[in-house]
This record gives structure tokens, C-alpha cells and sequence, in this order.
């Protein structure tokens, strides 16, 4: 069986909808998220929390698809060709402003959907997350243990809900091992190929209510980052593990290639300038 897995990772798009705190116009839209200060915040936490472990999954089996507009201004715009033209896995898609934020991410991702395909396996991808590196063999192994789940409507989905939150504060960024149901990262969803559909047609905090799916704690299979640039800043449902790491130097080295004081000092000097 081929199970194509396949995310979307959104980069400062500029379009209608699909945000919940974005400007309502396209020019107060396009002001806001090409602000340069904002933009290389994202572009440090894209380098520092995201990439790491997606360079070096244990499955290489993937395609990513980079999403932006056509206007993001260089450097970025230049650093995301440079990546989709180093890196096997990474597709650029240069998405026009589309009022329909829906039909935006399904013009990105339908050019790289497989026919061939199974089963696609769909995740959605925030520019400043992380999945552990073992996601994506996890995510395709995983599914043989839910076939007959899928087999009933064709659609599943997979939460893998043991992470590591990290919250950016004034004072340098806080780390808590969480428990959390239907976040965005390191959840997938199972479509056909045929589907005509992607990950960001079933909010993630809706899914249980859209298919059946699965939910995996076994290990921290996620990192979110929390600070005040983000669309929604809620750690969503869940809880804060009884126990905690002594150290989460080494949960975020091993699991997500991050290291946490580079990014503390980085982040601190972001938010200074």
C-alpha cells in the first residue's frame, strides 16, 4: 500500500479568510505580514524550530509544500526558493491573493498530490513548529494498525497529542510537556487521493467531529511555540503531564534537532530589536 504524506506549510500567505486575527483589507493584510520585523521573527523561528527535524526525518518519504504569495518581499522570498531548490522534499507554490483561503491551500497542494496514491496521509505544517523526526515513519507505519478505521468512511485521523509547549515571555521562554487533543502539529489526516480535499478543509479542532480517528501519547511527537505573533495564542484542550523532564535540553536535541539556548538567545535578541 503507497501512503503519500503530505504537508503544507504557510508562509506569511497573503490572502482572504483563514486566519483569525488577520486585517480585513488586502493592502492592511499585506502591511501587516510583510512588516519586516514581523518577517524576521517568523523566518528565525521557521529556522530554529521548524527545519530542524524536518531535515533529517527518519523517513525522507515526504513532500512539504511551501506556501506564500508571489509579492513576499526578499530576503524571504529568495531563502524559500533557495529551499525548495536544496532540499528533495520541499515544494514552492507562489499562490496569488485568493478570497478563499481554502481554495488558496488546495491550488498549492493538489499539483503534488499522487494519483498513484493509496492512501495520502495530510498534515498541516506551522511555520514555527515542530514534528519529531520520527513523524513522518511514525505517521505512515502507524496506519496499518487503523486500516479497518479508515475503511468505514475514508477518511482518519491521527493525533499524535504528547508534546513540548514553549511559550516566548518577556523574560525568555518557558517549557511544559503537555498532553493536548487536536492540535494543528503532528496530526494527520488520511484522505484518498481523490478526495479534492486537503488537511486545512477539517479544522483540527473540529476533526473528532468530521471522522474518526486515533489519538497516540506514547512520545513527544510535537513542539509549539507560543508568543504573541501567532494567529491564536490558546495551547488548545489537554493538560500538563504529571511528570516533567529535569532538563528539556535533551527532549528538544534528540526528538527535534532544536537547541533550546539558541533560540532563547535569538529570540531574546529579536524581541529587544
Amino acid at each position: 500500500m503507497r501512503i503519500q504524506m503530505l504537508g503544507l506549510c504557510r508562509f506569511s500567505y497573503l490572502g482572504g479568510r483563514g486566519f483569525q486575527t488577520a486585517p480585513d483589507s488586502l493592502e492592511e493584510r499585506r502591511a501587516y505580514l510583510y512588516d519586516p520585523q514581523r518577517l524576521a521573527r517568523r523566518w528565525f523561528w521557521f529556522e530554529h524550530v521548524t527545519l530542524p527535524s524536518l531535515l533529517v526525518q527518519t523517513d525522507p518519504d515526504f513532500t512539504l509544500v511551501l506556501m506564500t504569495g508571489p509579492d513576499l518581499p526578499d530576503p524571504w522570498l529568495s531563502n524559500l526558493r533557495e529551499l525548495a531548490g536544496t532540499v528533495p522534499q520541499f515544494r514552492l507554490a507562489l499562490i496569488p491573493p485568493m478570497e478563499s483561503h481554502l481554495d488558496a491551500c488546495m491550488a498549492a497542494v493538489a499539483p503534488h498530490i499522487e494519483p498513484g496514491a493509496d492512501v495520502v496521509g495530510h498534515f498541516r505544517q506551522d511555520d514555527d513548529d515542530a514534528v519529531a523526526v520520527d513523524y513522518i515513519r511514525h505517521a505512515r507505519r502507524d496506519f496499518a494498525d487503523m486500516r479497518q478505521l479508515w475503511e468505514r468512511k475514508r477518511r482518519l485521523f491521527c493525533d499524535y497529542t504528547r508534546g513540548v509547549v514553549l511559550r516566548v515571555k518577556p523574560k525568555g521562554i518557558t517549557t511544559e510537556l503537555r498532553i493536548t487533543h487536536h492540535a494543528s502539529a503532528a496530526l494527520t489526516v488520511y484522505l484518498p487521493p481523490d478526495a479534492e480535499r486537503c488537511v486545512v478543509h477539517y479544522p483540527h479542532w473540529q476533526v473528532g467531529a468530521l471522522m474518526p480517528g486515533v489519538a497516540l501519547a506514547s512520545r513527544p511527537m510535537y513542539v509549539r511555540l507560543l508568543h504573541h505573533d501567532n494567529d491564536s495564542g490558546a495551547v488548545g484542550p489537554g493538560y500538563r503531564t504529571p511528570v516533567q523532564p529535569e532538563s528539556f535540553e535533551p527532549v528538544l536535541a534528540e526528538r527535534f534537532r532544536i537547541d533550546l539556548a539558541a533560540l532563547r538567545d535569538g529570540t531574546e535578541r529579536l524581541l529587544a530589536g
